[in-house]
């Protein structure tokens, strides 16, 4: 845990956010794989990790409004628990760790919620996303499950986006240690591309690397060599001369906060001379979105120009032809492109998803677009100094999707579908660092991990 000025100002900022009514912030609970005593390794919920900082299973936390009183809600372990799981510090200890005024056993929790129901207070939660945790607010709540989702608190999500997307130089220096150990499975990753390997003996290294850092991974790896699959889990492939390994992947610190990092390289080593001329034109544009960033500018105006890299470059290919600014304006690129250039990041991978990326990416002043590709773009709105994102843009060549905008005529003045049949097997490059919003620009965050063609190909070249 950090601190515990640290859990205790982000509740009163929390607090200054908020009218009236209580808040309630609960924590996961441990969840089965096949049998009750056999579980995933546990993850805490991270809003609950970001206003109370304990880090086990069976908790809860209540921040009370009006009388500005704080709550740690859970039970002390009995000699069963401390058999099985050793001993681990009492609730009043993790209360006192998070700044807390009063700590209770987890049966006090409904009482209290009860209590506020019944005198006609507002209780304030967030979005749930597990199973469980919809059926304990309805058991808390009286609210039948098929409800809770229209009864969450719209003041709280805004409240806790506000916060939680604005780092303090010790969250920026977690995610810093998280993209450290990047790093390490980055440059691992490419000195094991090599003909004859199975994408699962390098997807299982790099996890291990993780985990020998002492946490998981941020999110699934998705390493293949059919990279035009945007999120491919599957590692059965085996690796082939002339093609290209993505590897999207990153690692958590002790405290939860996440990187995540995107590599792509030639199997084998040496890119060849398409795979080269894609690669720099995905550099160029992942390197100019990053020159493009600083406070006030909005997300979305810097993914158009990242596209407009993306459209001008396959357009020197032959690819693409015409006037690129129409071209990006109608939505060309985004069969090339049908991702949005990056998300928020911190406790989360995609940090905050789970309170809705229309809370988090957008505002009041600029919406999400319905247009194909650009609806996909998580972060739109302006950027704040010490926001971490990702830039990560991508060139794909997805035959289903060109089969389909092929077979529609759809955007032919844009678009020379027969010089596209040549890159119908060439997979995907996408290429992903973690940047810093400074108040005049921006940082790439962590070591510098190989990114152009020459320093992969060196690093590729390493035993």
């Amino acid at each position: 845990m950090f601190i515990k000025s640290f859990y205790s100002d982000r509740r009163k900022a929390l607090v200054k956010e908020m009218k009236t009514g209580l808040i309630l912030l609960p924590g996961n609970e441990d969840s089965p794989m096949n049998y009750r005593a056999n579980t995933y390794h546990f993850r805490q919920d991270s809003s609950f990790l970001y206003f109370f900082g304990a880090d086990r299973p069976g908790l809860a936390g209540i921040i009370d409004i009006d009388e500005n009183r704080h709550m740690l809600f859970g039970d002390d372990d009995d000699l069963s628990d401390i058999i099985w799981m050793g001993t681990r510090h009492s609730i009043s200890e993790l209360g006192d760790m998070a700044g807390v005024d009063r700590t209770h056993s987890i049966a006090e929790l409904e009482k209290i919620i009860r209590q506020g129901r019944d005198k006609g207070r507002k209780i304030h939660f967030l979005p749930p996303y597990r199973a469980e945790r919809m059926m304990k607010l309805e058991a808390l709540l009286d609210i039948h499950h098929s409800g809770i989702m229209k009864q969450v608190s719209v003041e709280l999500i805004k409240a806790v986006a506000k916060l939680r997307s604005v780092k303090s130089k010790d969250e920026i220096a977690e995610i810093e240690k998280a993209v450290d150990i990047a790093e390490k499975m980055h440059t691992t990753a490419m000195k094991m591309a090599q003909p004859g390997i199975y994408e699962r003996e390098i997807a299982g290294r790099i996890e291990g690397i993780s985990l020998s850092h002492g946490n998981p991974v941020s999110f699934p790896v998705i390493l293949s060599i059919d990279g035009q699959t945007l999120h491919n889990h599957y590692h059965g492939n085996l690796l082939k001369p002339g093609r290209i390994m993505v590897t999207d992947a990153g690692s958590e610190t002790d405290l939860h906060y996440a990187s995540d990092i995107t590599r792509s390289v030639p199997v084998g080593g040496k890119f060849g001379e398409e795979q080269k001329d894609i690669y720099n034109i995905v550099l160029k544009s992942l390197e100019k979105s990053v020159m493009s960033i600083k406070p006030g500018i909005p997300y979305r105006d810097i993914h158009l120009k990242a596209a407009s890299v993306i459209a001008g470059g396959l357009k020197e290919l032959g690819i693409m032809k015409g006037n690129i600014d129409e071209a990006v304006t109608d939505g060309a690129h985004a069969l090339f492109f049908p991702h949005g250039l990056g998300h928020m990041l911190g406790l989360d991978v995609h940090d905050m998803e789970d309170l809705g990326e229309d809370f988090v990416g957008y505002d009041d002043e600029i919406k999400r677009s319905d247009q194909f590709g650009l609806a996909f773009l998580r972060l739109g709105k302006r950027l704040q100094e010490n926001f971490v994102l990702t830039v990560e843009p991508g060139i794909y060549f997805i035959p289903a999707l060109i089969d389909k905008w092929k077979s529609d005529k759809v955007l032919t003045e844009y678009i020379n579908y027969d010089k596209l049949e040549a890159y119908r097997n060439f997979g995907g490059i996408r290429i992903e660092d973690d940047v810093l919003v400074t108040a005049t620009g921006s940082r790439v965050l962590g070591p510098r991990i190989p990114k152009t063609v020459e320093d992969i190909e060196e690093t590729m070249s390493l035993p």
